[in-house]
């Protein structure tokens, strides 16, 4: 069911995924879905939210703010502070449902978007579970991944000012557009392929999502810190789920790192064995296995 909210005078599209038996007369546990950077509600969030709207939880996907079918320019602006304000947003709107349990609200962050969502529940206290997939906090990842962060900023620097003066915005691609692209370009790693041949050359490719990064995003990327509060500000239950086959991700790690640093009791760390990092967003298998053990991590801390 399509949905719309805004985070301030920005509005957002969404998709609310209801269970088969659906009572708008019930309530229902309802999960916000954080999903991965450059991905739209149609890709990973509707793969995950449709499961578990199968489970019985009432599930929203929304696309970012600047991104998708939702409202904002600059266009394809990644923003970390507006995507963690958008979560707030999206628990906003479904206090406003009628069907929704205000007190039994999870938040579910897949790959950049788990790091998003931490940071969202370190002071969302109506989010009362989390839940991550192979999480990352992009902006540790952005600053491990660039060559050198000094020339970027300086970039970006520079680009600011150009555009300041009317010049053109510049964008660049978050991953080559085709594995051909990618492979002459010397690319070889194998997650970096995967990420391309999922998000460019599979069935689950989205017209919406426009494989572009707006250049002055990496300002707000590259001072983003998305888990360094964990253990004075978490206190919601916590499950850490990560594929089982480490990579140039560092989803595994970075899971590690997670659930080491949060103090609450009410932590489970979950490896799906055999799944890299791009398995964990389609390949059923795996993606079951991962909502298994959500579903039953939501039913125990929100209630059937």
């Amino acid at each position: 069911m399509r949905t719309t909210f805004s985070n301030r005078t920005i509005d957002l599209a969404g998709l609310l995924h209801l269970p088969p038996d659906f009572d708008a007369g019930g309530t229902y546990a309802a999960i916000v879905l954080a999903t991965p950077g450059s991905s739209v509600k149609e890709q990973i969030g509707a793969i995950y939210a449709t499961r578990l709207a199968a489970r019985g939880f009432v599930a929203l996907t929304f696309d970012p703010s600047y991104q998708g079918e939702s409202g904002g320019v600059p266009r394809d602006l990644e923003d970390p502070a507006v995507r963690v304000e958008d979560l707030r947003c999206a628990v906003d709107h479904l206090m406003t449902l009628p069907f929704v349990d205000e007190a039994r609200v999870g938040l579910l962050g897949i790959c950049a978007g788990g790091g998003y969502a931490v940071n969202a529940a370190l002071t969302e206290r109506r989010v009362k579970a989390l839940g991550t997939v192979v999480a990352n906090d992009i902006g540790a990842a952005f600053r491990h991944m660039l060559p050198d962060v000094e020339q970027t900023l300086d970039e970006v620097g520079r680009q600011r000012t150009a555009e300041a003066r009317g010049g053109v915005e510049q964008r660049t691609p978050w991953i080559p557009d085709s594995v051909q692209a990618a492979r002459e370009a010397g690319i070889e790693d194998p997650e970096a392929l995967d990420a391309v041949a999922f998000y460019r050359e599979s069935p689950h490719r989205h017209p919406n999502a426009t494989n572009r990064l707006l250049l002055r995003s990496y300002g707000h990327l590259l001072a983003f810190h998305g888990f360094h509060l964990v253990p004075e500000l978490l206190v919601q239950p916590l499950q850490v789920i990560v594929g089982g086959r480490r990579g140039s991700t560092g989803q595994y790690e970075a899971g590690e790192t997670l659930f080491d640093l949060a103090p609450n009791r009410e932590k489970d760390f979950f490896v799906v064995e055999g799944a890299g990092h791009y398995d964990m967003y389609h390949r059923p298998e795996y993606v079951d296995r991962a909502v298994d053990r959500l579903a039953a991590f939501y039913s125990k801390h929100l209630g059937p």
